[in-house]
Parts: structure tokens; C-alpha cells; sequence
């Protein structure tokens, strides 16, 4: 048995059986961390998806390059990555309300075929020598078109491929391991190929990519939703979502924090290569190595969660996790060592992982099916709202005092975060215990609801 916070599920022996040796104990748990890979369609979509994010990664990390190259400008890095996520955020909440009226499996093929032109365009301007940084603004306020509806069609698809919502936080943690993956992949490639070839070759090679997306669509075998007809309009159902998200303390919660992660958090990626140049005395492959630490770190994260049985305990570890991102956000403020920088990287995937995917996992496990495209678009509105602010202030600020001194600052908000939400976890404990407990994912006997006489036990949430 594997016991925990979340209860016991069995995955060896009987608990009144024998104990199994530790070799079997191992495979079997090695074999119920990769549980939702039994679902045929989550199975096709991870191999399609492994190698279409190897392409995203390699784009991502030649197109800060590229920006920089161009521009010597943490400013201009700023406002190509606000470019990139501001149409994310403004259209989000409409995306969610359409996207409960579509088929989700032919919007994926749709935002993967336009993701992937908008990377061969990136590459045919690059590779002709005659790319310009407001062709490179304008590919990515396209992608940020592309992504305000295929993340949120994306998440709430999850359901569809995933037949046993028992598996769909594991599904989850699978994904974003695989994302994290093919982080340590996509930018050591594309170092190599900058170095050797330049940029473009990148972008060609994650347009080619989206093939194996749209491939992995395609031969799903996806059972059709009912698609209702909604009789109010769509101005009343974003009004209806907001409200559920404006008022369930929870959902509020989380995605406030999240949001947070998102604005101080992240824009730490826009400062890199002024970090790699400037303070490290790098390049192209130095840049590389601190995005693939990241993604180390990220990747420990993502495994970590496929251990976890269920969402019961995940808002300890975003707790844990803001705190962490902060303090290696500071630390990597103040060196100027490439190995420690490596190992604070590490530190810092690993905090805004476990933010993400735990963020994701506990609203997925708590939301209604009939509001979930809807409250994920807020999700995704969390992250492509405050990133693309983030990296605009993150560029600004480092203009103005350094980017070491800004991911100083950036790191002191994220621990503020984690300390407003000590405070904030017990008070939506008690909101979640009862939906939990309906679900079956709590015990029969929560000892959480039977505290000691002396010492209150913590929630286990």
C-alpha cells in the first residue's frame, strides 16, 4: 500500500497479505505514476505533444536570441513578450464561453496548424535574412491569438482523453512532465543550432513539429460531447463565470496566487539572456544551459506530482512551492557564478511547477463540468494577463536599475504570496474538505476533522 496525506490506494499486496519485496514494491508504484498513459487517446496526445514542445522550446529560447541579437535591449525583450501573451488576456474570457459551444478536438487541430504556419513564417523571415523586430512582435501577438484559445480548449479537453477522472490529476502531472521534458531537450538543441546555423533553422524545425499534434488528433477515437444550446447570450455566461469565480473562495484563492507567480514569477525567462551576456559573460549555449536548468528543476517537480494519488494536499505544496520560487529568485539575483546560477534555476522551475500544474490540478478536481472551459479560460487569463504586464515591468525595470536587482524585487512579491496564502489555506480547507470527501477522494476517517485536544491538526489541504 502507498499511504499519505491524500488515503491509500493499493498497488501491491493486500494490506492484510504479505509485504512485497522492494524491487516489485518500486515497479508498481513506477507503474501508477504513468497510470493515465493506459488511455489510449492521453497516450497518443503524449507522444504527439513530446515532440511538438521540443519545438516550442527551441523557438522560444531562438526567438529571445534572435530579440536580443537584434537589440541589446531588456526594454525591447519586455515588449516582445508582452506582444506575445497581451491577446492571450484580453480575449480569454470570451475564448472560454466559445469554446463550451465548439468541438474541442477540432479546435486543437485548428490552433496547431495556425501555430505552426505562424513558426515557418518566423522561419522563412529569419533564414532570408530580413526579419525585422516588428515582424517578430507582430508572429507573436499572432501566437498570442493562437494561445488565448488553444490553452483553455487544451485543459478542458483533458477530460475527454482521459476517461477516469481519478487518473485526471495524474494526466495532468504526465503533461506537465512532459512539457518539462522536452525543456531540457528544445534549448539544448536550439543552443546548438544557433551557434552552428542561427535562429531560423529553430523556428523551421518547431513548425514541422505541429505534424505530430495534429497527427495524434486525428487518430484519436474521442467520444462526441453533447454540445448544448445555451439560450442566454454569451455576455450572460462570462457574467455567470466570473461570478462563480469571483465568489468560491477556492477557485479565488488560486488563482489569485497563480496570478501572482505569473506577474513576479515568470518574467525572470525575458531577463535571461541579458543574464547569460552580461552578468555570466556567455552566449547562445550559456543561455541554453540556464533555461535547461530551469527546466531540470521543473522536471523533478512534474515527476514528483505523478507520485500524488489524488489533489488532497496540493495547497500545502503551493505554499511551499511560492516560497521556494522566491528565495531562488533572490539568490539568483545576487550571483554571479554560472554553477550556482545553474543550481538557483533549478530551484526556481521547480517552484513555478508545482505552482502551475498544483494550480491546475485543484481547480480541475473542483470545478463543474458545465463551467470548466469557462473557469479555465480565468486560469489561463491568470497567467497570459499577468505574464505579459510581468515581462513588460521585468524589461522596464531592468532598463532602469539591472536585471539582477529586478529579479531581487520580483522574488521578495513571490515570498509576500506564499506568506498571504498561510493565512488564506486554512479558510478554504474547510470549503474543500466536504467536495473532497464527496468525491472519495478523503478516507472514510479524516483524522483532520478529529483534532487532538491540545494541538489542532493542519488541514490536509
Amino acid at each position: 500500500m502507498i499511504s499519505g496525506e491524500e488515503g491509500t490506494h493499493p498497488v501491491s499486496a493486500p494490506a492484510d497479505g504479505p509485504d512485497l519485496p522492494s524491487a516489485p514494491r518500486t515497479l508498481a508504484s513506477i507503474s501508477y505514476a504513468w497510470r493515465s498513459l493506459r488511455h489510449r487517446n492521453f497516450k497518443l496526445f503524449f507522444y504527439g505533444q513530446s515532440i511538438s514542445v521540443i519545438g516550442n522550446w527551441m523557438t522560444r529560447l531562438a526567438t529571445s536570441w534572435l530579440v536580443y541579437r537584434l537589440t541589446h535591449s531588456a526594454l525591447l525583450l519586455g515588449v516582445v513578450s508582452f506582444a506575445g501573451y497581451f491577446l492571450s488576456f484580453a480575449l480569454g474570457p470570451f475564448a472560454g464561453v466559445w469554446i463550451e459551444r465548439v468541438d474541442r478536438r477540432r479546435l486543437l487541430v485548428l490552433t496547431q496548424a495556425c501555430a505552426a504556419v505562424q513558426s515557418l513564417a518566423l522561419a522563412a523571415l529569419t533564414l532570408a535574412h530580413v526579419i525585422t523586430l516588428w515582424e517578430i512582435i507582430a508572429l507573436s501577438a499572432f501566437q498570442g491569438l493562437i494561445n488565448a484559445f488553444d490553452m483553455p480548449g487544451r485543459q478542458s479537453f483533458l477530460v475527454q482523453m482521459v476517461e477516469d477522472r481519478n487518473d485526471l490529476s495524474n494526466a495532468i502531472a504526465i503533461n506537465s512532465s512532459m512539457v518539462n521534458g522536452a525543456r531540457l531537450i528544445g534549448p539544448a538543441i536550439a543552443g546548438l543550432i544557433i551557434a552552428g546555423a542561427g535562429e531560423g533553422w529553430c523556428f523551421l524545425i518547431d513548425g514541422f513539429s505541429y505534424f505530430a499534434v495534429i497527427a495524434s488528433l486525428l487518430m484519436m477515437r474521442i467520444k462526441p460531447m453533447n454540445i448544448r444550446r445555451h439560450a442566454t447570450s454569451m455576455v450572460e455566461q462570462m457574467r455567470e463565470g466570473w461570478d462563480y469565480v469571483r465568489t468560491f473562495r477556492p477557485i479565488r484563492a488560486i488563482l489569485l496566487l497563480f496570478g501572482l507567480m505569473s506577474l513576479m514569477g515568470y518574467p525572470y525567462a525575458v531577463l535571461l539572456p541579458v543574464f547569460a551576456g552580461e552578468v555570466l559573460h556567455g552566449g547562445a549555449h550559456t543561455l541554453g544551459f540556464l533555461t535547461g536548468a530551469s527546466g531540470v528543476g521543473a522536471l523533478a517537480s512534474g515527476l514528483s506530482l505523478t507520485l500524488r494519488k489524488s489533489a488532497v494536499g496540493l495547497t500545502r505544496m503551493l505554499q511551499i512551492a511560492t516560497a521556494v520560487l522566491g528565495g531562488a529568485l533572490i539568490f539568483f539575483g545576487l550571483s554571479h557564478t554560472l554553477w550556482l546560477s545553474l543550481v538557483l534555476m533549478s530551484f526556481v522551475g521547480f517552484g513555478l511547477m508545482q505552482c502551475s500544474a498544483a494550480s491546475n490540478t485543484i481547480i480541475q478536481a473542483l470545478v463543474p463540468e458545465d463551467k470548466r472551459a469557462r473557469v479555465m479560460s480565468y486560469y489561463a487569463t491568470a497567467f497570459f494577463g499577468a505574464a505579459p504586464f510581468g515581462a513588460l515591468m521585468a524589461g522596464a525595470l531592468a532598463h532602469r536599475i539591472g536585471a539582477p536587482h529586478t529579479v531581487i524585487v520580483t522574488g521578495t512579491f513571490c515570498l509576500a504570496g506564499s506568506l498571504w496564502f498561510v493565512r488564506e489555506r486554512p479558510k478554504i480547507g474547510k470549503i474543500m474538505r466536504p467536495i473532497y470527501r464527496e468525491m472519495g477522494l478523503l478516507p472514510a476517517r479524516d483524522v483532520a476533522l478529529v483534532p487532538d485536544v491540545n494541538e489542532p491538526a493542519a488541514p490536509p489541504f
